[in-house]
């Protein structure tokens, strides 16, 4: 069993498994090398072998206890048929969401759009490599797929004008989401994948009034299904105000916390393993503040079930060999 899997049934707290968010990415020369000769980014997460490579890159320099595949949470409104384009220094941009479309879309139809995904997974979790490792598949939650199909850009810090106007149209979008999430999922966990992480990138636009209807009800439903597939489940809902409320209703296995929260009150709130919450940014200072970070993060979590992770994604100005250095204080401590 690996260290993950194991840390997330027997909820152990004498080992400290440790991935990153963005492990495999730009901060690494190699994936740069890769990204140079291959500038559309879809094509790139649709091309199996380059995508397994990808993936393998980080677990080739660092020990790290898992591979999370490398691809996008915008597969999935890609494979419904809404087009995904990723511009440089801007982030993705959607094309108009034509619903009927999408009403009649097929799941063998979807499948066979993204179906490279399922075989880089398979891949890589066949490969050496991995041996004793997770394989780490994922989706990005309802909400913040609909903040993306509608939105059709990076919301940042506000939604369009009228985001909520049509409620019917939203209920159908959130329908079809659900249906094919489970697709998405399935045919993931089908390939190898042994742990699933819902990204809910988007989850702090929202009041609290909005939570249950957009974020507690949708992401629940997902979490039992990946239960019913006896596959532990991840939830990183960035930027939500109220973690233990999210714990009580949608019950992860693992809750993954943001930069922004207090860890100290997370440790005191929250029964259930917990991971990541370090700032990227911390990579970017010098060793004695990162020896600082990771040992405060490791110090609090010390008699709870614990994966070390970032509290969002590895920044592309990261130096790899402050990741090499995290890595092996983690191992260490």
């Amino acid at each position: 069993m690996s260290p993950i899997r194991n840390l997330i049934t027997n909820k152990k707290t004498n080992i400290n498994p440790i991935w990153i968010m963005r492990q495999a990415g730009r901060y690494l020369p190699e994936f740069r090398e890769i990204r140079k000769k291959n500038t559309d980014f879809i094509k790139l997460c649709l091309n199996p072998e380059l995508s397994k490579e990808i993936t393998l890159q980080p677990l080739k320099r660092f020990e790290l206890d898992a591979a999370i595949i490398f691809s996008d949470i915008l597969m999935l409104p890609y494979g419904l048929n809404q087009k995904v384009e990723f511009k440089k220094n801007y982030g993705p941009i959607l094309g108009d969401l034509n619903l009927n479309k999408i009403l009649d879309l097929e799941e063998f139809d979807f499948v066979k759009r993204i179906n490279p995904v399922y075989e880089a997974i398979k891949m890589v979790s066949q490969n050496d490599i991995t041996k004793n490792k997770s394989t780490i598949g994922f989706v990005g939650a309802p909400w913040t797929l609909l903040v993306y199909m509608i939105n059709k850009k990076s919301p940042k810090l506000e939604l369009i004008d009228g985001f909520f106007k049509d409620e019917g149209h939203i209920k159908k979008i959130l329908t079809i989401l659900e249906k094919f999430l489970k697709i998405h999922i399935k045919n993931q966990i089908n390939s190898g994948a042994e742990v699933i992480q819902i990204f809910d990138s988007w989850a702090g636009l929202l009041e609290n009034k909005d939570l249950p209807y957009y974020i507690f009800e949708p992401t629940l439903n997902l979490v039992n299904f990946i239960r019913s597939l006896e596959t532990p489940v991840i939830c990183f809902p960035r930027g939500i105000k109220d973690y233990k409320k999210y714990c009580e209703i949608v019950n992860p296995d693992v809750i993954g916390i943001d930069y922004e929260i207090d860890p100290i009150s997370i440790r005191k709130e929250i029964k259930i393993p917990v991971q990541g919450g370090m700032d990227p940014k911390v990579l970017l200072t010098d060793i004695e503040n990162l020896k600082k970070e990771t040992k405060k993060y490791l110090d609090i979590f010390k008699d709870h079930p614990y994966i070390f992770n970032l509290g969002h994604g590895v920044l592309p100005e990261t130096d790899p060999n402050m990741m090499d250095y995290l890595v092996k204080m983690v191992k260490d401590y």
